[in-house]
């Protein structure tokens, strides 16, 4: 049998401009890093789909998160949480993308480090992790 890898990216931004700017960098770095890995994994018998998620412009909270095979990346990888911080995007003053006063969006901690973007050697390492555990 076939395994499958299935890499479902959830973000904000249909009706928001900037936030459709931003949100770009993590589709950008998700699909080259799926470019790098696709082959190989073609190779050993694994189909990769990627579905992209728009979800509503109130919901920041849920927004920039990867799901691997349905399971979210912080659930995969040992030493990576999900976090909630203040809303540093560039188009927020009061927040004009969600329209709210203080929003607190997802952000990724690993190493020490918050990550709005999430960086491409945690998305190889949670395909890899995820395929592991079928």
């Amino acid at each position: 049998m076939k395994k499958e890898l299935v890499i479902e990216w959830k973000h904000i931004g249909e009706e928001i401009e900037k936030t459709r700017e931003e949100f770009e960098e993590t589709g950008m770095t998700l699909s080259a890093v799926l470019a790098e890995i696709r082959m190989l994994l073609e190779m050993e018998g694994v189909s990769v789909r990627m579905v992209e998620t728009v979800l509503p412009d109130d919901a920041p909270a849920g927004s920039e998160s990867l799901l691997f095979n349905g399971v979210p990346v912080e659930n995969l990888l040992e030493g990576v949480e999900a976090t909630a911080t203040s809303c540093s995007c560039a188009s927020c003053d009061t927040c004009e993308t969600c329209g709210e006063e203080e929003t607190e969006c997802r952000t990724l901690r690993y190493d020490g480090e918050a990550y709005e973007d999430i960086p491409p050697e945690l998305i190889g390492r949670a395909a890899a992790r995820a395929l592991e555990m079928e």
